[in-house]
């Protein structure tokens, strides 16, 4: 991915103005009428945040904060920073280092990653966590781990086990998308792998790069994976073909979904199904950063389609399904923050299908996508002195 120019975020902080000024006004629409003919292209222009149905409420800052999950029935939250510390904030309180934490390779896009709740969180404690780590000869891979939290004035970790790496570790520090998600019957975890900048990966069978993985909570490989049969690291695929997976996260019916950046445009939405090949690197409604042109998706109606995509590139980055009732109109989406398209995307869900249904210009990078067990949706900038904003329904 570019690296988009920086400048100041003129929107976010009218927002934030507005979101203390003005909390009384009117709500507007929260979608338009007919999406079809963005949904089928790569275009969707953003609205001002000024004019979005919430306002913008700055909670917290962190430093290079990059996933977080909110600890149900408490106003708590998990943050990971990316060169390696675990924050446990608490609404209207100070926001405590977790110790215990392991040493994470800080570097390019690698540090620590996400941080999940496990499905048995509330009598065990435990959470699984993403990082990455040096291995020989100046490669690198991440990692996920699993750990007990113990809560109080000094919180911990006990217990850390690592449960799943990467294979091959490759030299370079980018595309390791370490992000996870438990099925909604607690009974599989899912990895997205990044194909580490290295293209041939991600069709690669004997390779965990470029795929999205389905393990057992403990690590080990359910027995009607796929793929089971060939053993190895073959065994662990879920699905292949992805680039650079920042999100994944199951719908209100089970579905899994995933966001990926592309190359120089062909950012994407998939609907994640088992054996299925997404097509990157031989397919992509993107092109290398080179010039050099990479056959659309059209061309090669074996490999998956993305359900929706984004051209010129707003580099997506966190994924969350909202089903509450908080904002009016909102129920079965899909929301993505963006990068270097700086703002927050809604997507409508209609069983397999998506709708480009809102785009936000905040006017900075946004890292990170949560909704809390009461309804409320959170953000997280990227970057040095990173904020957590709430959105906050306009009455």
């Amino acid at each position: 991915m570019k690296s988009p120019t920086k400048h100041v975020p003129t929107a976010l902080a009218a927002a934030l103005v507005i979101a203390a000024c003005s909390a009384g006004t009117a709500p507007s629409e929260a979608a338009p009428a007919d999406t079809a003919k963005l949904d089928a292209s790569g275009d969707q222009p953003a609205t001002p945040v000024a004019d979005a149905p919430f306002t913008v409420q700055e909670v917290a800052r962190f430093d290079e904060p990059w996933a977080m999950t909110f600890l149900p029935g408490t106003k708590l939250a998990l943050v990971t920073e990316k060169a390696g510390k675990l924050k446990l904030w608490q609404e209207g309180g100070q926001a405590l280092d977790v110790t215990g934490v392991p040493t994470v390779s800080y570097g390019g896009q690698g540090g620590f990653g996400d941080v999940i709740l496990a499905p048995d969180f509330a009598s065990t404690g435990t959470i699984y966590l993403s990082w990455v780590e040096a291995g020989d000869g100046g490669t690198f891979g991440a990692v996920v781990g699993k750990a007990k939290l113990e809560q109080g004035g000094a919180p911990k970790l006990a217990g850390l086990q690592i449960i799943w790496k990467q294979d091959p570790k490759v030299p370079g520090r980018g595309h390791f998308s370490h992000r996870l998600a438990f099925s909604p019957d607690g009974k599989y975890l899912f990895i997205g792998s990044g194909e580490r900048q290295k293209f041939d990966p991600a069709q690669d069978m004997k390779a965990n790069l470029g795929k999205i993985l389905r393990l057992n909570p403990d690590g080990s490989v359910p027995a009607d994976n796929p793929f089971a049969s060939q053993g190895g690291i073959t065994a662990q695929i879920w699905s292949l073909g992805h680039r650079n997976i920042l999100g994944l996260a199951f719908d209100g019916s089970g579905k899994l979904w995933n966001q990926e950046m592309g190359p120089k445009g062909g950012d994407e939405v998939n609907l994640v199904e088992a054996k299925a090949n997404y097509g990157y690197p031989i397919v992509s409604n993107g092109d290398h950063y080179d010039g050099k042109n990479i056959p659309d998706h059209p061309t090669r109606p074996e490999f998956a389609a993305p359900k929706l995509w984004w051209n010129p590139s707003v580099s997506p980055a966190g994924l969350v399904w909202y089903g509450g009732d908080a904002y009016p109109g909102w129920k079965n989406s899909l929301f993505m923050g963006a990068l270097s398209g700086e703002g927050l995307i809604r997507m409508g869900v209609d069983d397999g299908t998506l709708h480009k249904s809102d785009r936000w210009d905040f006017g900075t990078r946004i890292r990170e996508v949560e909704v809390r067990e009461d309804g409320t949706i959170w953000l997280l900038t990227d970057g040095e002195n990173g904020k957590l904003l709430k959105l906050v329904p306009k009455k």
